[in-house]
């Protein structure tokens, strides 16, 4: 378990500073040990990003790898196999696949690829500047109809994911409007109370992280943003 931890992460600066923010507010709870380690791994986190508690930076963000992107838009239009090497965030490793390419499209400021993979035998999404390298293939498919006329959908929960209640900034209101949710209440302090399901927790840490401290969990596993926190920062631990 100890060899898990020094693994390196590789975080782009949107991420990072989405992680910073997050672990700032954790730490500004009541109780919440100034000197401990997550506050420690957090100034090592500022350090690598040149931001300091106080400071705000302007970054670029991570862009697609040179010539992905191009791979698996010809390989939608013309309808071939493609071969990628991914970076899973919720499973934190990289394996190859083999997938028949449906749909290239642009959500949320972020490149996606849905389509068959042939390893989990089942439709998946891929997050374009997550494919390491891309080969288009010589085999040739043909994509179902249904996925031809009908319109991208980057998450979509089922009925028997887990609920949770979440309190929305203004800053962070975007996640009422960009995910698909159950209810919607506005407050009269300019919080949005939202419902939604949440059947995959990587999908809920990784939207809580890039929230930060504009969102709060009040109803449902209130460990899932603080724990994904810690978890991720316990890896800039000397």
């Amino acid at each position: 378990m100890a060899d898990y931890f020094r693994r390196p992460l590789k975080l782009n600066p949107q991420e990072g500073l989405a992680l910073a923010s997050a672990a700032s507010a954790f730490l500004a709870v009541p109780g919440a040990d100034p000197g401990g380690a997550l506050a420690t791994a957090l100034e090592k986190l500022q350090t690598v990003l040149g931001v300091g508690a106080d400071e705000g930076l302007e970054v670029e963000f991570e862009a697609v790898p040179s010539g992905v992107l191009e791979a698996v838009r010809r390989a939608v239009d013309t309808r071939r196999k493609v071969e990628i090497s991914y970076y899973s965030f919720g499973r934190d490793g990289h394996s190859s696949r083999v997938v028949q390419p449906w749909r290239v499209f642009n959500a949320a400021g972020q490149w996606y690829l849905s389509g068959w993979c042939q390893q989990a035998q089942a439709e998946r999404m891929f997050r374009v500047d997550r494919i390491g390298k891309a080969e288009v293939t010589d085999e040739t498919f043909a994509p179902p109809t249904s996925v031809i006329s009908s319109a991208p959908v980057v998450y979509q929960p089922g009925p028997d994911d887990p609920r949770f209640v979440l309190d929305l900034a203004p800053p962070a209101h975007w996640i009422a409007e960009q995910y698909p949710n159950e209810q919607v209440e506005e407050r009269p302090d300019g919080v949005l109370r939202v419902t939604l399901r949440a059947g995959q927790r990587a999908w809920l840490e990784r939207l809580l992280l890039r929230a930060g401290p504009q969102v709060e969990v009040v109803d449902g596993d209130r460990s899932v943003g603080p724990a994904a926190a810690a978890r991720l920062l316990r890896r800039y631990r000397p």
